[in-house]
């Protein structure tokens, strides 16, 4: 298994050197309404809107007023429209909602950008999957992969809930090899691509995964297991320089058109440190249009693997970036043995392998790193806060903002532990084209898994996110449509634990502001924070709950700048 790194010191130092670190300190005025403004006024105001600041009060507000990066004034239109200036570009929202800029705690877009895939994100008909599989053939030269690599599940179709056989896809794409992968445990290959990976009967099943075949001994085209998976993903070959940093480039533009505007990435499969450098490169022209804060990750099989890990650990120096893109700490997966799988009954954590996991949170602790780590099920959350509350015995981890990330089986007693360690919960909306699947393993149970409102009620600091690309959608409405509503995509109702829109609304913004460290810039619309906010296509807090999946943001500005925009004219 290819472990994954993050980028070296030379490329962080080539990525951070020369970027601007802070914008200009913002005095705020009495009862923190207004701040001083320039002496030319502000850039920008925003008029005639329905505001959610999303700060402690969740105020709703008409107007904001924009000096360059920073939201300078929040309040009334007459008051904000008398600090325009004759320069001020002012836009009227004819009664619009505008949120925060969403942010994701927990996804894997760096690596996303490798290839220009085709998505069936949200896609209800197995039908319209095939037209746009039929559409990318088209405009994609013969001999070039088409590769939809996650994100979808069968259970989401409506109309045929099923996969594609080898022919069908033979049948759209004779010149081109595809591989449709559903979710992280199985993909279709077509009999090009099969050729293109050199995929055969003599192959050999890869690792923690199968190639399947017919009573004959023929291949069907399918390859099951995450083993599986990845072997395949790692047969499509990468593009050069260019190519992956115009696939950044439209990846961070697509992000921007859903209402993302930052993420936290946990890194994943194969990564290195080229992985990192197209979004160093937008940086450095000015170019990155949301903000980036990655953790590194490892995925240490063996104890020897785990060795090496605990000599780097010494070496990493997290915040040495800037508030567009910064490393952060640790995570995800801690040892290979040790993690768990949302598709698996239990966690079934053996002592062993949760032994070699703490040897890296003790020497992470040790340094003050911080550390974000997957852990699903209840027996597995158990044991990793037994160890964790030994490591605090002898390096204190309050105030390290500790965090586990899923906890799709935690309950109320883990809740208070992890409390008392000074955690956060990173919590995840895979059931949305997952949910069918977990019914089927965990039967009752999948109807709080996660359990949201448990969550929310503990009190503890959680945050909404997707885990997105392979194992969920990328859209954050749809992220918070699930937490409301508890419905998947294609409508099945899956969860009974769900939230208000405003909980969920304040865990995918503000609460994630604080995760990513970022709570005195990010997260609501108050003066003095970065002017990073999405003006939406309807009401989010007023459309009926089943259509909250359905809002675009009509803008989307990040740093007071506008990188999306659907604004009628």
């Amino acid at each position: 298994m290819k472990r994954a790194i993050r980028p070296s010191a030379d490329v962080r130092r080539r990525t951070l050197l020369g970027m601007a670190a802070a914008v200009a300190a913002v005095g705020l005025a009495a009862g923190g309404s207004a701040v001083a403004q320039k002496s030319g006024g502000p850039d920008i105001v925003l008029v005639n809107g329905r505001i959610a600041t999303v700060d402690d009060q969740f105020r709703f507000v008409q107007a904001l007023a924009i000096t360059g990066e920073r939201i300078t004034a929040a309040g009334s239109n007459g008051d904000i429209r008398r600090l325009a200036a004759p320069a001020t570009r002012i836009i009227d929202l004819e009664g619009r909602t505008v949120i925060p800029g969403l942010i994701d705690n927990h996804s894997h877009w760096i690596r996303a950008a490798e290839h220009n895939e085709l998505r069936f994100d949200g896609i209800t008909s197995r039908r319209q999957a095939l037209k746009l599989l039929a559409d990318r053939v088209r405009a994609t030269p013969p001999g070039e992969w088409i590769a939809v690599l996650g994100g979808w599940s069968e259970e989401q179709f409506l109309d045929e809930a099923r996969g594609f056989p080898t022919a069908e896809i033979d049948a759209i794409a004779p010149n081109h090899p595809v591989v449709l992968q559903s979710v992280y445990n199985h993909s279709y290959l077509n009999t090009a691509a099969l050729r293109a990976a050199k995929i055969d009967e003599s192959t050999p099943n890869p690792p923690n995964g199968m190639i399947e075949k017919d009573a004959g001994g023929r291949l069907t085209g399918v390859v099951r297991g995450a083993g599986g998976v990845a072997f395949v993903a790692a047969k499509i070959p990468l593009k050069d320089r260019d190519a992956w940093l115009e696939n950044t480039r439209r990846l961070v533009a697509d992000l921007n058109s859903m209402g993302i505007t930052a993420w936290m990435d946990a890194g994943g499969r194969g990564m290195s440190a080229r992985h990192y450098e197209p979004y160093a490169e937008l940086l450095r022209r000015g170019e990155l249009n949301v903000r980036v804060y990655w953790t590194t990750i490892r995925q240490p099989a063996t104890p020897e693997q785990v060795d090496k890990v605990v000599a780097e650990i010494p070496s990493i120096r997290p915040f040495q970036g800037n508030d567009m893109m910064n490393h952060v700490g640790y995570g995800e997966s801690l040892y290979g043995p040790a993690t768990t799988q949302l598709l698996r009954k239990t966690g079934n954590p053996q002592p062993a392998a949760i032994a070699q996991a703490m040897r890296i949170v003790r020497a992470l602790a040790e340094r003050g790193i911080y550390l974000n780590a997957h852990v699903e099920m209840e027996d597995s959350i158990n044991a990793f806060l037994d160890g964790y509350e030994k490591i605090a015995q002898d390096f204190p981890i309050r105030g390290l903002r500790w965090s586990y990330s899923h906890l799709d089986q935690v309950t109320n007693a883990q809740l208070d532990r992890m409390k008392r360690l000074g955690m956060t919960a990173q919590i995840h909306t895979r059931p949305l084209i997952q949910g069918v699947l977990m019914h089927r393993v965990h039967g009752e149970r999948a109807w709080e898994m996660p359990p949201f409102r448990r969550i929310q009620d503990s009190g503890i600091l959680w945050g909404l996110g997707s885990d997105a690309t392979a194992v969920t959608t990328s859209n954050p409405f749809y992220s918070l449509a699930f937490a409301v509503t508890g419905k998947m995509v294609g409508g099945h109702h899956v969860n009974r634990s769900t939230v208000t829109r405003e909980e969920a609304l304040i865990a995918h913004t503000r609460s994630n502001a604080f995760i990513v460290f970022q709570e005195s810039n990010l997260g609501s619309l108050t003066p003095g924070r970065y002017a990073d906010l999405l003006v939406l296509d309807r009401d989010y807090f007023r459309v009926p709950a089943d259509q909250i999946k359905d809002i675009r943001p009509l803008i989307t500005m990040v740093n007071g700048r506008i990188v999306h925009d659907a604004m009628p004219r």
